[in-house]
């Protein structure tokens, strides 16, 4: 059976857009375009991204034809009478609803945004609050030549702008909120300003969810407030995933026996165990154990053992 082109099946096809969307329009030629900064091209992490998102489209795409085929196949039959075909359609497509939450909330790690639209889904998010109440919200929006998002960052920042407006409003005597976001080529920027009574702090309870999800992505926080003026707070999301950190035989040269004793130590092998194992005294496994220690700047066994693991 034929199917329909799909809004997923566009992005598909863009997706090398993506990343061509990334840098600075201004490929027009002559001077003037020469004058005009150019945003850095897409890191090797962001291709990665957009590729593995065009992939997990695809499949979506044939398992929603699957789906649906399966359920025009039990509607037409003739073995299954109106009832038993109603409830045998109702279990497929329910069991292709569970899937189908399950992978978006994959998707969402690891699909990538264009700036400007993860800032309108935010928008859309607080408008409720500007409908129904009297609170003034001003939007400042990032350049449109910014890099794109990943998934994980889009939606962990429109979380935080939520929370924090949120905890603004909670302090009372909050009339207008800004929210500007911007990129500097390596990192999400955002900032939220209030006009409240100005006692916010980075330790304060309402702010915890912000620091936690802001720490989850290895960013940084910070928050200044003037009495009767109101709390401005900085966040600081990376673009890109930290890179995996070198394990210790990769680093410090070690010796065919300290890497017996280093891969039985991250396995959570006493010196008595490993001794055994290795067919040695426990005064030479303590050896090993502290020249490992000093070789990987550690100071505990299970500093080194995560210092070895993958």
């Amino acid at each position: 059976m034929s199917r329909t082109p799909t809004h997923d099946d566009a992005l598909l096809d863009r997706a090398p857009d993506l990343a061509a969307s990334e840098t600075e329009p201004g490929s027009r030629g002559g001077d003037e375009d020469a004058a005009q900064p150019t945003a850095a091209l897409p890191s090797p992490a962001t291709r990665q991204l957009i590729l593995d998102h065009a992939r997990t489209v695809a499949e979506q795409a044939d398992r929603h034809a699957v789906t649906l085929e399966s359920i025009l196949a039990i509607l037409r039959s003739r073995k299954l009478d109106d009832r038993a075909a109603r409830a045998l359609a109702t279990d497929v497509a329910a069991g292709a609803l569970v899937g189908l939450r399950t992978s978006t909330d994959e998707q969402r790690d690891s699909m990538i945004e264009p700036v400007t639209g993860a800032f309108a889904r935010l928008r859309s998010d607080l408008r409720p609050l500007v409908r129904h109440g009297d609170l003034d919200l001003q939007f400042v929006e990032p350049p449109a030549s910014g890099r794109a998002l990943p998934g994980e960052v889009a939606h962990t920042a429109r979380a935080i702008v939520r929370s924090a407006v949120l905890a603004f409003v909670d302090q009372g005597e909050t009339s207008r909120v800004r929210i500007q976001w911007d990129c500097d080529g390596l990192n999400l920027l955002i900032g939220i300003r209030d006009d409240g009574r100005g006692e916010l702090t980075a330790h304060d309870d309402s702010l915890r969810p912000i620091v936690e999800r802001v720490a989850a992505l290895g960013g940084s926080f910070a928050v200044s407030s003037t009495a009767g003026w109101g709390s401005d707070l900085s966040v600081r999301l990376p673009l890109d995933p930290p890179a995996a950190p070198e394990l210790l035989d990769d680093r410090v040269p070690l010796s065919p026996r300290e890497r017996d004793v280093l891969r039985l130590v991250a396995s959570g092998a006493r010196n008595r165990a490993i001794a055994e194992r290795l067919g040695i005294t426990e005064n030479t496994v303590k050896f090993h154990v502290s020249n490992l220690l000093r070789k990987a700047g550690a100071v505990s066994r299970s500093e080194l053992a995560a210092l070895a693991s993958p």
